[in-house]
């Protein structure tokens, strides 16, 4: 609801606030669930350092975890300047936090964009290195690969598809909060 100088009224920023820092919170848990399954099941197996597509993997997967932590202090800060706009320091930290969050998504959806375009590249070569099998698809986990390797490559391909969906999603919300912020501070 503009009011006649173009700003929303404070009732409206701090509706609009809540419901922007709620989502963000949210999509910020799950990316990071996300980013850590994909840790968790495939690239702590798969990370050599000499590798350069594995030393990517790993990049790629630490940037998006570090951006859903950024997500997830963007939406609790953005819900407590809802409840109380009244600080200037809080409303500057939330327009840090937004900033940097969608700065750190988008950088995060480059670099997963990057690992889902060499693992199909590769047709997932890097991420099978450390089984040493000769006929990776019909062996079972094994003491000769330390992951279940038949259905590795579709299982990481699709948590980074998911990874990259939910950064788009931080990034808008992100941007939204960051906007949001700017109308506040009157800027």
């Amino acid at each position: 609801l503009p009011s006649v100088s173009g700003h929303l009224d404070p009732s409206s920023h701090q509706r609009v606030l809540m419901k922007t820092g709620l989502i963000l919170l949210i999509i910020g848990h799950l990316n990071f669930i996300t980013g850590a399954l994909v840790h968790g099941t495939v690239l702590r197996f798969v990370v050599n350092p000499r590798d350069a597509i594995s030393l990517q993997y790993a990049i790629a997967n630490a940037a998006s975890i570090i951006s859903a932590l950024l997500t997830i202090s963007c939406g609790i800060a953005a819900l407590v300047l809802s409840r109380c706009l009244a600080p200037a320091t809080l409303k500057w930290a939330v327009f840090a936090l937004s900033a940097s969050s969608s700065l750190g998504c988008l950088s995060c959806l480059l670099g997963l964009a990057v690992s889902i375009g060499l693992t199909l590249g590769s047709q997932g070569r890097a991420l099978l290195a450390p089984c040493t099998i000769a006929d990776v698809a019909l062996a079972p986990v094994s003491r000769e690969c330390p992951f279940d390797p038949t259905r590795v490559y579709s299982s990481t391909l699709s948590l980074w598809a998911i990874s990259l969906l939910l950064d788009l999603m931080e990034i808008i919300f992100g941007i939204r909060c960051l906007l949001l912020t700017l109308d506040i501070l009157r800027l």
